[in-house]
């Protein structure tokens, strides 16, 4: 009642109220923000989605061993002495689980909602945050999550700043990535992202190779791993 009475005075006084569409489309991808009443960055509000997002999606298993297998051996055609990995994002907590069978190092996976202690090697924590022990510290990150991201920008810096030069990360995309939402607020189309990593990386890192998933599945049009490498 209240916001038509406002709409209206607006109206007469010649003015049209238009809601702000959460998406912002900006050149070639798209953002959806968290914003409080007054505008800025509801980060308690993306905790919160995230969470929920998780909670309602635990018993569902997204990684495929096989296509982790794949990886682990390009990884290790890359790099021959692999120590350490992180992977972001993962839920149940699969993708720690068969790079370690894999490759046969330390791998730890973090995850936002207070579900992460349920599963081996993982730990609560929001994949934009750095510990300093990681910095420079880290062979590989995997990720299938990046469209999680509040700041991919932000984020994928901070992910690169763990990995020591010469080491990967590796971005899984399908077309589902291509759109933002409230759960997966950044999407772009494959053919964007390494323009726009480049563009982040400010002569840091880039886009190594674009990989074709071995197995993909069948919700999905396409796969693919985008190979990005630290200079």
């Amino acid at each position: 009642m209240l916001r038509r009475m406002v709409k209206n005075l607006a109206k007469r006084l010649g003015y049209d109220i238009i809601q702000r569409s959460p998406v912002d489309r900006l050149g070639g991808y798209e953002m959806y923000h968290y914003r409080k009443a007054d505008g800025t960055f509801d980060y308690e509000k993306y905790r919160e989605v995230q969470t929920e997002g998780n909670k309602r999606k635990i018993e569902n298993v997204w990684v495929l061993e096989e296509n982790i297998a794949f990886l682990a051996d390009y990884i290790k055609r890359r790099i021959p002495e692999v120590k350490f990995g992180l992977c972001h994002g993962t839920r149940r907590g699969k993708e720690q689980e068969y790079f370690r069978k894999y490759l046969g190092c330390d791998v730890l996976g973090t995850e936002i909602s207070d579900t992460a202690e349920q599963f081996p090697d993982t730990i609560q924590w929001d994949f934009h945050e750095v510990k300093p022990e990681w910095i420079d510290a880290v062979d590989f990150i995997y990720s299938n999550a990046f469209d999680h991201s509040y700041d991919p920008r932000a984020c994928l810096n901070a992910w690169m700043r763990c990995v020591r030069p010469g080491g990967l990360c590796i971005l899984e995309h399908t077309n589902s990535h291509a759109r933002a939402n409230q759960l997966d607020p950044f999407g772009a189309e494959v053919s964007v992202m390494p323009y726009l990593i480049l563009t982040w990386s400010e002569g840091k890192f880039s886009v190594r190779e674009l990989l074709d998933a071995p197995v993909k599945p069948s919700n999905v049009e396409y796969m693919q791993y985008l190979i990005i490498e630290r200079f």
